[in-house]
């Protein structure tokens, strides 16, 4: 984990920590599986003639992570569905397209990094493009993970325009969808953006206790959660009534530990559909997926500790924009907003954050 104290001046990131996984043991070799478990809104990715090609992207082959000997041992023979429902498994759920792999690849290789039993995590990706598993089987030969096809028709009618193009992709709302996705067998599962990276042990934000609630999430009560909503919205009772009783606050939804058997039993993806239906004739809301989620979640969320979601890092619109760290210990860097620490390494106008982001940066460009 890091910890960050704020100096005089726009600002200092001193007098970090980097706590590293002790000695650990060996990986089995990798396991790509199509998802079986599918709704009548998916197809089959071989049904799917993918249009990107990926010959412009390389990535260094990640190196071998291995368990501590504390740690469950996880048998090659157990791979496949009965791996899958290993009750011995972390399940940590990712989007992976090609706008935003390069972050994607550097999330995997922050979490395998700092966890004290990596063969024990297991990795859901949620795809639209079908010619991704082959990279990341090369990048991470011993990964255990699966890739879930997610049809961008599922979704395309019932997505609003907003204030961010990027906020408009198909892709962003798989998440809504993870209790239909994964097998029935997974009952918990963290889910994450594509633009953060984990630098403490992955398994102290699963074992985080929901009590009786249905996700846990980093939440900002300080935050003024009326300008999520439009007046309109606020004027109108029928819409703004949804918060009666209740005590909402923002939390930012690239960061949740999800109850899947709770999710599923309560039938939220259904409700979270009701509140886009309603956006796409009322205007509601301006911020893509992230309303639909205050407005069934917001007041019922189980807290979790901020360190685990320093979000923010990307800036705003502003050109140049840099952000700075809340003083205290981190365990999750996330670069949310505008700007993406690839985009600006690479640019050579980097934020100083963006450092920190740089060494699980697994990426390369082929000639």
């Amino acid at each position: 984990m890091f910890w960050v104290t704020k100096f005089s001046g726009f600002f200092a990131a001193a007098m970090v920590m980097i706590v590293l996984s002790p000695s650990l043991q060996s990986f089995p070799p990798a396991e790509a599986i199509r998802s079986s478990h599918l709704e009548s809104y998916l197809r089959f990715p071989s049904q799917i003639t993918s249009t990107v090609s990926l010959t412009r992207f390389s990535f260094r082959t990640a190196p071998v992570f291995r368990n501590a000997g504390e740690c469950t041992s996880n048998d090659r023979r157990t791979l496949g569905h009965a791996g899958v429902c290993d009750p011995s498994l972390v399940h940590v759920a990712i989007t992976l397209d090609v706008e935003y792999l390069r972050g994607s690849i550097a999330a995997v290789h922050s979490i395998l990094h700092h966890s004290r039993c990596p063969e024990s995590v297991f990795f859901h990706f949620l795809v639209s493009e079908t010619n991704l598993e082959t990279l990341v089987r090369s990048t991470f030969p011993q990964l255990k993970f699966k890739v879930y096809y997610f049809d961008p028709e599922r979704v395309r009618n019932i997505i609003s325009t907003s204030v961010r193009q990027a906020l408009e992709q198909p892709l962003n709302y798989a998440r809504n969808y993870l209790a239909d996705l994964l097998e029935p067998c997974v009952s918990r599962v963290i889910y994450l953006d594509s633009d953060l990276v984990v630098v403490d042990d992955i398994s102290k934000l699963w074992s985080t206790s929901l009590g009786t609630k249905t996700i846990g999430a980093p939440e900002y009560c300080h935050a003024n959660f009326t300008k999520y909503f439009t007046t309109s919205f606020w004027s109108e009772p029928r819409f703004s009534g949804t918060f009666s009783g209740r005590k909402p606050c923002y939390f930012n939804t690239g960061v949740m530990v999800i109850d899947l058997k709770k999710w599923r039993r309560v039938g939220y993806t259904k409700r979270i559909e009701k509140w886009m239906d309603i956006q796409k004739t009322n205007r509601i809301y301006e911020l893509g997926s992230l309303p639909p989620y205050l407005l069934v979640f917001a007041g019922h969320v189980a807290p979790i500790e901020h360190r685990w979601n320093q979000h923010g890092l990307g800036g705003d619109n502003v050109k140049g924009s840099c952000r700075d760290l809340h003083p205290g210990p981190v365990s999750l860097l996330h670069w949310s907003g505008s700007g993406k620490p690839w985009l600006r390494l690479d640019s050579k106008k980097p934020c100083p954050l963006d450092s920190l982001w740089a060494p699980y940066d697994l990426y390369g460009f082929s000639t």
